[in-house]
């Protein structure tokens, strides 16, 4: 039986990575028009499982959305998606988020992420850095839904709050601190 370095583990933990990786992120970037189909799709998925939302989307000055955010990882894991940042329900700009973790983990799941700009003083903090990232330049307050899947819109408070979930409904127990959110063009 061979024995391997720390080092030899780690370059196969993080080609082992790379590969997992590779095969659930989509071979070539995706176009505005993509990006924005998506953006609309699950927003409409979002406003038909939480009551409430339409309301606080409105209250909103904007709305980031990462329509599916690709999380793959054996031991070292990564994230990355690519979503679009609505004001007034147009598309402002681009974005991509990606993060990267070290611990337990094995396989791959995608995910949407929503993060709401509740006040123009957030939104500008948000645009006037290059590079974002989310518990050093802004706080994200991650809403859990009350009884019946709904929001209640007027006790939230928090400046920027965000939505994290699948085809299931919301997840719970999941971050976004570490998240670096850039802009992109398309």
């Amino acid at each position: 039986m061979a024995i391997i370095s720390r080092r030899e583990a780690l370059s196969l933990s993080l080609l082992s990575t790379l590969a997992v990786a590779g095969s659930a992120l989509p071979a070539q970037a995706k176009s505005g028009a993509q990006i924005d189909d998506e953006v609309r799709e699950t927003l409409h998925q979002f406003d038909l499982h939480i009551r409430g939302s339409r309301e606080l989307l409105a209250k909103s000055a904007a709305v980031l959305v990462f329509p599916s955010v690709i999380k793959a990882g054996i031991g070292i894991g990564g994230e990355y998606g690519e979503g679009a940042l609505l004001v007034r329900g147009r598309t402002f700009a681009y974005y991509n988020t990606v993060s990267a973790s070290v611990g337990f983990q094995l396989g791959a799941q995608a995910r949407s992420v929503i993060i709401v700009f509740m006040t123009e003083d957030a939104l500008s903090s948000f645009r006037r850095v290059n590079g974002w990232k989310i518990g050093v330049d802004g706080s994200v307050a991650l809403i859990t839904v009350g009884v019946g899947g709904s929001i209640d819109t007027s006790k939230i408070v928090k400046p920027i709050v965000g939505f994290i979930f699948d085809n299931k409904g919301l997840m719970y127990n999941l971050t976004l601190e570490g998240s670096k959110i850039s802009r992109i063009s398309r």
